[in-house]
């Protein structure tokens, strides 16, 4: 965070490198948390115009002024996949937004968060009750602080929805290995028959998009079948990939009534983003975006993970 002072008053401000030569600033009114983890950087702020916010190793994760659209659709459109999920695994999700709308489903029976960083956990419970709204202390939700890669590992058709609601894949830090094909294989086999894994896979931008291009085509070479879908997330500072993976067969024209359907029959609460033509909007990815997952070749591997520097460049 740097100090500079605007003429709104805001003189505390996040700037986030979408690369090393774009930064995306976020005017910050309150520090409410900032701490050193064994893993990570924490701090929640408030911003002048989204609310209170998460931000992980000077990455901006979530807020309160714009979670829905991310959480609704990383969670809503596996689920709409599946058609009736009744265990669920979010790895990652620490602040408890994914859980809150998967929580939804009248046919799930069971959500595991699994995060590396119960401090992250702690925190979000204690200042971010408007993202998880209870749903960190929902008997439904079994909680894991350990590593989703081992516990993954240890699963065998355990899971109907596996929820990859990660950091960014920064180098040396505690998301990349999630983004190999060695995970995705134990996702593989961690799902039942007709589950669907859906990851967080990275900016859209055009200069950036290499990164969302190899994550889905790694993922492609486990399940056969993986597409990247459309994520308008204001904060972000460009349209984020959120990449679906399954071994059935994935229908990118969907019937909005359709899905409008399952939806009255299937969720208990409000929605204020999701519905069938949202979905539908989701799964139309930009041409630009196509070609480049239709060109890549790069399988990410532990050997020859992703990275990508603090500075926002990919490597």
């Amino acid at each position: 965070m740097s100090e500079e002072t605007s003429e709104s008053g805001v003189n505390l401000w996040v700037a986030e490198h979408l690369s090393p030569v774009d930064i995306y600033q976020h005017g910050v009114t309150q520090v409410l948390l900032h701490k050193q983890t064994a893993f990570q950087e924490i701090s929640i702020v408030v911003s002048e115009s989204y609310g209170k916010a998460l931000v992980l190793d000077g990455k901006w994760q979530t807020c309160t002024g714009d979670e829905f659209i991310y959480h609704e659709l990383i969670t809503h459109i596996p689920c709409v996949l599946h058609g009736g999920p009744k265990r669920v695994l979010i790895a990652g999700g620490a602040d408890g937004g994914a859980a809150r709308e998967a929580l939804k489903w009248k046919s799930v029976e069971e959500v595991v968060i699994a995060d590396l960083d119960g401090e992250v956990i702690e925190a979000c419970r204690e200042f971010l009750p408007e993202i998880h709204q209870g749903s960190l202390n929902d008997p439904r939700v079994r909680i894991v602080v350990t590593d989703a890669f081992e516990l993954i590992e240890a699963s065998t058709n355990s899971f109907d929805v596996i929820i990859a609601d990660l950091t960014d894949p920064i180098e040396r830090g505690p998301a990349y290995p999630l983004f190999t094909k060695e995970f995705f294989e134990l996702c593989r086999k961690a799902l039942t028959p007709n589950g669907v894994l859906i990851n967080q896979a990275g900016s859209m931008s055009p200069p950036w998009v290499k990164l969302l291009a190899r994550v889905t085509n790694t993922m492609k070479s486990v399940f056969g079948r993986a597409i990247a879908t459309a994520a308008p997330i204001p904060t972000y500072g460009s349209l984020w990939g959120l990449t679906v993976a399954r071994s059935q067969p994935i229908d990118t024209m969907i019937d909005p009534a359709v899905v409008d359907e399952l939806l009255s029959k299937s969720v208990n609460g409000s929605l204020r983003m999701f519905d069938g033509r949202a979905m539908l909007a989701a799964l139309q990815t930009p041409r630009y975006v196509r070609e480049a997952i239709e060109r890549e070749t790069v399988v990410y591997t532990l050997d020859n993970p992703p990275a990508l520097s603090a500075s926002g460049e990919r490597v």
